[in-house]
């Protein structure tokens, strides 16, 4: 990136008219009122600095990939807040602003348009509540009551009328002010001589050192400093722009991939049909977490492009307008697929990976969404497959550090699938012996599933596995078999366990062998039951029991506090049989 030589006023404003400069559409819209351009006006008649501003050359083979925005000229609170688009056929290149838009648009404003904001005591509907202003400049006197030295001030016409106190210059009139000697003949004929007022020596030389001053900041010094960027990986222009327009506000690549969306959808805003839409998706079931920049890498998978990064580039004009033209579908496989997995379980805290998701909605997509899926009989194995396919993969943690690694090699194996069953077996083959495997180890199941613990996301799936008949369209919980709150040793003590067991009875509360999956009816009863006395009241015979167990991997045997221990590790072990039995 290059300092380059500073520039006139002048010579910005002249380019602006002619769309040399534009706005990319990930600007912000113009929120600055009219105190503050008047008061950068007082700076820069004051010769205080404003700040560089960074500019960004774009050549004419890149010009068509993104939409770009004329600079506002006449703002209007109402009826006139939203930049145009520039069409710039026919331009050999353009200068984009990445910082400065603001301070530029009201330089713009100020000297060759107008702004138009409401009067307090009028209804917005009104006609007149709108007044039109322009910037006029008092050239026979400082500002009064002001931080400012310089009195700039926002006027009608009418308001725009001269005193003996108050003469107003039109400050835009400047421009056409080419030479220094203009100015001194302004201020002879208006001033020195003016027909209607009788001005006072001081008052006009104030003014012809006003209007000098103006005249030199706006067409002889070179006031505006500016850094050029003329890289093409816009990628890197756009994390440039995120690092200078942060201020403060953490702006995220997502925002500003969302605005470039909105600039290039027709028919749809961007931003509103995808925030709206991630609010609607995380209302299911328990609550979920995808965010913005999930279901945008969702519409590059889902549309079929063939590089799916999460990049700028991605983003052009031509796939937008693909992915506006697959939006609805988009959508509707999207949630489709979290209904899916809220009916396996699953909610927002448990799931270890938003982008696990999406190999389930492309497969979804590919076998027409049909309505019925999510709880038809005549799809519950193909469920099970997926359900096993997104237990495996979360367990393994395979869509961490690079997913598009995953995702791509799926979709590839599901385009090319003609069965409509979910193809895990191919799946799982195509991993084998890599680092993103979902095969499991003995070693696997010993050292990580059975020392997995409460809270932990990979227990809940690793419950799912064990608990594979459980009908998730009600509600479960993951349950302390043995009441975590009398875990205390002011209580342990109490009912006899020694004292040398204590910390190895507490350390081992929240350890996978003392969790269940219990309806959540059934565990708001339980509470703080003891297992044993639970048990033996809610199971009263013999069949009963025996099925509980068989459910429940457990042993049989008395589950009072003094075998806490023992059922542990005997639990254990039939948890790991099982395991071994579905996973090697």
């Amino acid at each position: 990136m290059a300092y380059e030589t500073p520039l006139t006023i002048f010579e910005v404003m002249r380019d602006i008219s002619n769309n040399k400069y534009v706005l990319p559409s990930i600007q912000r819209e113009y929120v600055w009122d009219t105190t503050q351009i008047e008061t950068l006006f007082d700076s820069i008649m004051q010769d205080y600095p404003i700040g560089a501003f960074l500019f960004w050359e774009i050549n004419k083979d890149r010009l068509g990939d993104y939409d770009f925005y004329e600079f506002l000229k006449n703002y209007h609170e109402k009826t006139s807040t939203h930049n145009k688009k520039a069409n710039l056929k026919g331009e050999d290149r353009v200068t984009a602003v990445l910082d400065g838009q603001q301070r530029l648009t009201s330089m713009y404003i100020g000297l060759k348009g107008s702004y138009a904001y409401r009067l307090k005591n009028k209804q917005r509907t009104n006609a007149n509540a709108y007044p039109i202003r322009k910037l006029y400049l008092n050239l026979i006197s400082k500002a009064k009551d002001s931080s400012n030295k310089y009195d700039f001030q926002f006027l009608t016409c009418d308001d725009a009328i001269h005193t003996n106190e108050e003469y107003w210059f039109e400050v835009g009139c400047i421009l056409d002010m080419e030479d220094l000697g203009d100015v001194a003949t302004y201020v002879t004929d208006n001033i020195s001589y003016s027909e209607d007022h009788q001005y006072s020596r001081e008052q006009a030389k104030f003014a012809t050192n006003t209007l000098s001053q103006l005249h030199k900041v706006v067409h002889t010094s070179r006031t505006l400093s500016y850094y050029k960027e003329k890289s093409t990986e816009l990628d890197k222009v756009l994390n440039i722009f995120i690092r200078v327009n942060s201020g403060g506000t953490v702006l995220t690549y997502s925002d500003l991939l969302l605005s470039i969306a909105s600039a290039q959808w027709e028919n749809h805003d961007a931003r509103e049909e995808i925030i709206e839409f991630v609010d609607d998706v995380n209302s299911i079931g328990g609550g979920f977490r995808i965010n913005k920049d999930f279901v945008l890498k969702a519409a590059l998978v889902l549309t079929d492009f063939s590089d799916i990064a999460f990049k700028v580039d991605n983003f052009n004009k031509s796939n937008m307008m693909k992915i506006e033209l697959n939006w609805d579908n988009i959508k509707r496989s999207i949630k489709q697929t979290v209904n899916l997995i809220s009916s396996f379980g699953y909610s927002g805290e448990t799931l270890g990976s938003n982008n696990a998701l999406i190999p389930i909605a492309y497969y979804l997509m590919s076998i027409g969404m049909p309505d019925n899926f999510v709880d038809s009989n005549s799809t519950k194995d193909n469920r099970n497959k997926i359900k096993k396919w997104l237990v495996l993969s979360l367990l393994k943690k395979t869509f961490s550090g690079q997913p598009d690694n995953v995702i791509r090699p799926i979709r590839e194996i599901i385009r090319e699938n003609k069965v409509l069953d979910y193809p895990i077996d191919k799946i799982i083959e195509k991993f084998k012996g890599t680092n993103k495997s979902i095969q499991f180890t003995e070693d696997d199941i010993d050292e990580y599933l059975l020392k997995l613990k409460y809270g932990i996301k990979e227990t809940l799936s690793t419950l799912m596995l064990l608990y594979p008949s459980l009908d998730f369209s009600n509600k479960f919980h993951v349950d302390h078999m043995y009441p975590k709150s009398k875990f205390k040793k002011s209580y342990l003590r109490k009912i006899g366990v020694p004292e040398d067991k204590l910390d190895k009875y507490i350390n081992t509360i929240n350890d996978i062998s003392n969790l269940q999956l219990l309806a959540a009816q059934l565990n708001e009863e339980k509470l703080n039951t003891d297992f044993d006395e639970w048990f033996n009241k809610q199971y009263k015979n013999e069949s009963e029991k025996i099925q509980y167990r068989k459910i429940n991997y457990l042993p049989e045997m008395d589950y009072s506090y003094a075998n806490f221990l023992e059922v542990m590790d005997e639990r254990r072990k039939l948890m790991k049989a099982e395991l071994v039995k579905i996973l090697l």
